[in-house]
């Protein structure tokens, strides 16, 4: 909670101006604070500056079977990924503080804006409505890492900080549910006009009733709700009374910033000005970012991307040539991810080809090389050709359009009523979109329940792949404890001093999920100090 105590005796930090993307200007105490609108409105910016962070939203993918980590980048997240960590762990006390920071933020807002004199009536249920928004995004985030977890809307003091105990998981998430659906006529829709940046100036990147709709749906779909997931859905896929949201044209086009707030996307992290991020250093080829390569994709994703045809690599009539693994594959794969022969137009306009197999010249990006990546493997998704210095201001995408249709498909699937329209509306569309054309690959397939979950898992992963939702489908799966237990694998090497699984795919390292104790981090150290009567998680 920003360490809970300390963030108790300090002041609120706050923001001096309206703009998402601006830094920290100025400094007040609540005392000579609430004076006006513009106040308010800088409050409710200090909020959006702590829901989330981009070392979290990349790092995340290395908590999955998605990604690794190598070294104690993104906040030591490869210890709690190879199951080499304790309650005082960086990243698990690091999120802890983070999230309670916007919470207690979040809470001065709401507890203080009726001090704001003459304050618009619709101005202020719209501010208090985002405000109510973050808080539960913050909840929602903390609740899926830790379960029960201290919950309190209000201002707490010293006292009751150090007294506080958990609330039950289930009683924080209706809690999540009411707030979403209770903002939602306070908040705008998000007047896309189908112009060349999609809104209007004033609403760009801030919460909207979509939003609120989406992430409800996602609380659904956290829960096993599925009758809530479709209720939330339906009212985003082909209408426009909550918002005008669609896919984009090119897959690909989603992450580049002469699209950013283009119709698919429902709620992204704001960057820009003063606002930046250099994690794209981390998990670029060292030849175009100039630092090691830390961040990087498994061979397991590689391989759950499907061919053309809509077949797995290991099923029959697939047309999968282990001899050249990457033709022919899922049109998302190429654009996720750069792997031996893969060419990228670098921050100087020159054409790179990528070469990553042992032997090759120059051996800068290949495996041999001691800053290149362990497992063959480069992630592509979210590159940022205009980053000055290497340091983004790309809006990071945390809920798109293209979620909604894959969370409609899997609860219908989850009722028994995936048929060939809902196909249509959700695998089909995102297939066609991503250029798929083989009928074996875009046309309803017909098969059982368990068969077609097996799609739209796999859809979901290729879909949504380095977008920081895969660590959380894996628990809500309960399969965390089967893909995390597995080796980190990297490409098939004929040569080199490597060590390597029987098939000749380079292991990089060995992890342990332990069921039930992993499921869920612990309750960090210094917090369990400063209060006893926090507890602590199962077997931890």
């Amino acid at each position: 909670m920003k360490r809970l105590l300390l963030l108790i005796l300090c002041a609120t930090m706050l923001f001096s101006c309206r703009k998402l993307d601006q830094p920290i200007t100025r400094d007040f105490t609540d005392a000579a604070y609430w004076r006006n609108a513009d106040d308010a409105l800088a409050a409710l910016s200090s909020c959006y500056e702590n829901m989330s962070r981009a070392d979290y939203f990349f790092g995340d993918e290395a908590l999955s079977d998605n990604g690794y980590v190598s070294g104690v980048g993104f906040n030591a997240v490869s210890k709690i990924a190879n199951g080499a960590y304790d309650p005082s762990n960086l990243r698990i006390t690091d999120e802890w503080k983070y999230r309670f920071t916007c919470i207690r933020k979040c809470n001065t807002v709401t507890t203080n804006i009726d001090k704001v004199p003459a304050l618009d009536s619709a101005l202020k249920r719209r501010i208090v409505a985002e405000t109510r928004f973050i808080r539960a995004y913050s909840y929602f985030q903390l609740v899926n890492w830790y379960g029960d977890v201290p919950f309190y809307t209000n201002l707490i003091n010293i006292d009751e900080s150090k007294s506080i105990t958990r609330t039950g998981k289930s009683q924080v998430l209706e809690f999540i549910q009411k707030e979403l659906t209770e903002i939602r006529a306070d908040l705008p829709v998000n007047n896309y006009t189908g112009a060349a940046g999609g809104y209007a100036e004033k609403d760009k990147g801030r919460i909207t009733r979509g939003a609120a709709i989406a992430l409800s749906a996602r609380v659904h779909l956290f829960k096993g709700e599925w009758q809530g997931v479709i209720d939330d859905c339906n009212l985003l896929i082909d209408k426009t009374e909550n918002g005008t949201y669609g896919l984009l044209a090119n897959y690909s086009d989603v992450f580049t910033t002469a699209n950013e707030y283009n119709r698919e996307v429902i709620l992204d992290l704001q960057f820009g000005g003063g606002r930046t991020y250099d994690s794209q250093r981390s998990f670029l080829p060292q030849t175009l970012a100039l630092l090691r390569s830390t961040l990087v994709p498994t061979q397991d994703l590689v391989d759950d991307y499907v061919m053309v045809n809509g077949k797995g690599i290991t099923e029959s009539g697939s047309g999968y040539d282990a001899n050249d693994p990457y033709k022919n594959r899922d049109p998302r794969f190429e654009a996720t991810i750069l792997h031996d022969g893969s060419t990228i137009t670098d921050f100087d306009n020159k054409v790179q080809t990528i070469l990553t197999q042992t032997g090759s010249n120059p051996s800068t990006n290949s495996i041999d090389d001691q800053g290149a990546s362990p497992t063959g493997y480069y992630f592509y998704k979210y590159y940022d050709r205009t980053a000055s210095n290497y340091n983004s201001g790309l809006n990071i995408i945390l809920i798109r359009y293209a979620d909604v249709l894959l969370m409609y498909a899997e609860a219908k699937n989850e009722l028994g009523q995936l048929d060939a329209a809902v196909w249509n509306q959700t695998i089909r569309a995102l297939r066609v979109r991503a250029k798929f054309t083989d009928a074996g690959a875009i046309e309803f397939p017909g098969l059982t329940k368990e068969q077609l979950q097996s799609i739209v898992r796999r859809e979901r992963r290729a879909e949504l792949a380095f977008e920081g939702v895969r660590a959380f489908d894996i628990r809500r799966w309960k399969i965390a404890d089967q893909v995390m237990n597995r080796p980190v694998r990297g490409i098939k090497v004929t040569s080199g001093a490597f060590n390597k699984d029987a098939n000749g795919y380079i292991i990089v390292e060995n992890r342990i999920f332990t069921n039930p104790k992993h499921y869920l981090w612990p309750v960090p150290t210094f917090e369990r100090d400063q209060n006893t009567n926090l507890g602590q998680n199962q077997d931890w």
